[in-house]
């Protein structure tokens, strides 16, 4: 009887576990591309929040129409990842766009924090996530990148608040001379 219980348990988490897959595959492209985790943001971080997600939000119209030049307003002048610099990312969105159609991302953000840096500000958001197309040669739907809480390092400067790149080191999988994970986002 354990057995047959046990394996019902399993059953029911891998149902589980496809619905949500399914569901983070393909995400609903009238939904917003950031949602903020209830509880994420103390209400005195609330305004920076509502800030960080605009920008986040512009990024995601460049990607939704393709476009690199309006894309890289979302990238500081000092971004630098992992040695990746903006025109290095702006050679990967332009390869991500060269292959596939109907490029989306989606971001949760679950948790925030604010620190003064010198004369500016920088957020470390937390954020689950991913960006998804359409292989242009066969027409399949695919994730492009995933992310479980990576942190998001932006910079305020003049013109609002810019990616600067992620917190961590590059994933243990990639090999010594490979990228690193997740310079897009």
């Amino acid at each position: 009887m354990a057995m047959k219980n046990q394996k019902k348990l399993v059953a029911a988490v891998v149902l589980a576990a496809a619905v949500v897959a399914g569901q983070w595959h393909h995400p609903d492209r009238s939904a917003a591309a950031v949602e903020v985790a209830p509880g994420a943001v103390a209400e005195t971080d609330r305004s920076v929040m509502n800030e960080l997600v605009a920008a986040f939000d512009r990024a995601e119209v460049a990607v939704q129409h393709a476009d690199p030049d309006a894309l890289m307003l979302f990238y500081a002048k000092g971004y630098n990842y992992h040695g990746l610099k903006r025109p290095d990312v702006r050679r990967v969105w332009s390869e991500v766009f060269t292959h596939y159609a109907q490029v989306m991302s989606k971001h949760v953000f679950t948790d925030l924090r604010v620190v003064k840096s010198g004369a500016g500000w920088k957020a470390f958001v937390s954020c689950t996530g991913g960006l998804y197309g359409t292989e242009k040669e066969t027409g399949k739907s695919i994730t492009i990148d995933n992310w479980v809480r990576e942190v998001h390092l932006l910079v305020k400067e003049k013109a609002g608040w810019k990616f600067l790149g992620n917190v961590g080191g590059a994933s243990p999988a990639a090999p010594p001379a490979g990228a690193p994970h997740h310079p897009l986002f």
